[in-house]
């Protein structure tokens, strides 16, 4: 029987990485949600090809419509933000794909990362920074044009805004633009940052959250099996005014060469139980939160 979780529960498309969009957005589906984000991160998910071209943008279209699923959010990737050297009208013509995807798939969002993949600056912490900042103001434009926002996960354990004083340096040269960020309370925990303090500073900005479990130093951990209290998450976020929506992100791996590969069957059905007892978890929570 298929569960019934809250409608502001979504599923990524990420937690189903090794498998291809239509049976995947059939997988997200089959266990009750109604919701989801669309994962278009290379070396994560290949759900959302590279070379966008408008065929393949109404590929995807297509299979969404069909699923039936909301789309919250885009999560997508346009190369290393604070990367001086970079390709600017090859970043340019990337973005406007992925605005188009964001739209034609009828998304509230799309979402870019804080920079490289490293946590180094490239230059200097305050040029990089700068960097990451200029592109983030000129995206959130671009995405308006689209009629769609602009996000960023601003706090990511494995990238350039790694942290949250990085994130927060990052928030304050935002200020003024409609670029908002999201909340992953496993990066936060990973990062040994206080997620309370974390929620309360940034109140109503955030958008998005997603949802995981972490201890220090490591963000991939199964919801139940690390050092999160999503009760006490949840309930700060509606404290500060949260009113979107929470995404179970659950890959099984990131970032390495077979993110993406295949899986045994015994596999995909672990998989499954896996995200059906995350859900399980969180949408009672949810429900305690709603009724306070």
């Amino acid at each position: 029987m298929v569960q019934q979780l809250p409608e502001r529960l979504g599923c990524s498309t990420i937690s189903f990485q090794h498998l291809e969009l239509a049976p995947a957005l059939e997988a997200i589906a089959s266990l009750g949600f109604t919701e989801i984000d669309l994962g278009a991160l290379p070396g994560v998910c290949d759900h959302v090809p590279f070379d966008l071209d408008e065929a393949a943008i109404q590929a995807v279209a297509a299979d969404v419509r069909a699923s039936g699923l909301r789309v919250r959010s885009v999560n997508g990737d346009i190369g290393d933000l604070n990367d001086p050297t970079a390709d600017a009208f090859a970043r340019r013509a990337h973005l406007e794909r992925l605005l188009r995807l964001t739209a034609a798939v009828g998304a509230e969002a799309l979402v870019l990362p804080c920079g490289a993949l490293a946590h180094e600056p490239i230059r200097t912490e305050a040029e990089d920074l700068g960097l990451v900042g200029d592109w983030l103001r000129e995206a959130g434009h671009a995405a308006a044009d689209h009629g769609v926002a602009l996000w960023v996960e601003s706090l990511h354990f494995l990238r350039f805004g790694w942290n949250r004083a990085r994130a927060e340096a990052l928030h304050r040269l935002l200020t003024g633009s409609p670029v908002r960020p999201i909340l992953d309370v496993a990066h936060v925990t990973a990062a040994g940052d206080d997620l309370q303090d974390v929620i309360r500073s940034w109140g109503d900005r955030i958008a998005h959250v997603h949802l995981r479990d972490a201890v220090l130093g490591d963000f991939s951990r199964p919801i139940g099996g690390g050092d999160v209290d999503f009760a006490a998450a949840i309930a700060a976020l509606e404290a500060v005014g949260f009113s979107g929506g929470y995404a179970l992100e659950l890959p099984s791996r990131a970032y390495v060469d077979d993110a993406t590969s295949g899986m045994s069957d015994d596999a995909r059905a672990a998989r499954i139980d896996a995200i059906r007892d995350a859900a399980a978890r969180i949408a009672p929570e949810l429900a305690a939160s709603a009724a306070r």
